[in-house]
């Protein structure tokens, strides 16, 4: 009589039932991919993997495509399964046009992410109110102090950051935090436990990527970039990472596939948000992030 193969798993299996065991089959790993819904830190927020970036060089590159092909672009990125848009104030006129790209989508069907740009004789409650006026929405998902320079941003941008928590115990907003420029800020990121989320320049070479003085954009020290950005994780804030494509100046592929791999294999970040001037643009973005999520 032949015992084939499938009759001793069958036998095994049984045995090991009647015994009182179980089959010891582990089930595969969930395949991980660029449009994948996750949390950032413990702020409960979920985003998509990848995020929908409007401010290449400032919102210039955006801006400049005109509303109707910046539509198409936003439409395309939501329709192939992006559904976490960033912009900031200092985008001149992205919010407003983005608030028209999304016009009549379910808003709960995506993810808002605002930057504030501080500046001393601000109302920050009344800026609040005008970028919700501008996205044309009832509340923001993220709002982050944008480009934090400073050790000193934390005390310096108090009043802004009780505005921020008065707006989130009111729902106005869900999530808070910073994006960072330069390693004198980044260095106090580590036990700031006001951050919910932080934003940090990533990529694997230190293109555009935090140095040693206040602001600086070259030569970044990218162990030190590294080591701060999991301090920050580990102490439960979500991190999204910005400059993937150094700000345009990967025009090699390999380039950009590199930094991907980097920030989800290295650097360990939670969301990677890019800015696009075109429809293979977002295309290649999510084709190469999910190739960095498979390696």
């Amino acid at each position: 009589m032949s015992y084939s193969r499938r009759d001793f798993l069958k036998s095994t299996v049984a045995a090991g039932m009647l015994g009182g065991l179980r089959p010891s089959f582990a089930a595969p790993a969930a395949k991980r991919t660029a449009t994948d819904w996750v949390t950032l830190g413990n702020s409960g927020v979920k985003v998509t993997r990848l995020a929908f970036g409007t401010g290449t060089h400032g919102g210039h590159v955006q801006h400049a495509l005109g509303q109707d092909e910046f539509t198409r672009q936003a439409l395309h990125a939501y329709d192939s399964g992006i559904r976490f848009f960033e912009t900031a104030e200092s985008y001149g006129g992205m919010p407003e046009m983005l608030a028209i790209a999304l016009k009549g989508i379910p808003r709960d069907s995506y993810r808002l992410m605002m930057k504030c740009t501080v500046r001393p004789q601000d109302d920050p409650k009344a800026k609040i109110d005008e970028y919700r006026r501008q996205l044309n929405t009832d509340y923001m998902d993220i709002l982050l102090l944008h480009c934090v320079t400073s050790p000193d941003w934390s005390s310096d941008m108090e009043r802004h950051r009780d505005a921020f928590s008065e707006a989130k115990q009111k729902k106005i907003i869900l999530a808070h935090g910073a994006s960072v420029h330069g390693l004198p800020a980044l260095r106090t990121f580590p036990g700031n436990t006001w951050l919910d989320i932080a934003m940090i320049r990533m990529n694997h070479n230190g293109t555009i990527m935090d140095g040693p003085t206040e602001g600086s954009s070259q030569g970044g020290n990218v162990p030190e970039v590294v080591a701060n950005a999991r301090k920050v994780h580990a102490q439960g804030a979500g991190i999204i990472s910005m400059k993937l494509v150094g700000e345009g100046r990967f025009t090699n592929p390999q380039d950009r596939d590199a930094s991907l791999k980097f920030a989800m294999q290295t650097a360990g970040v939670d969301s990677v948000t890019i800015g696009y001037k075109s429809i293979a643009e977002i295309d290649e973005a999510i084709r190469g992030l999910n190739g960095a999520l498979a390696a």
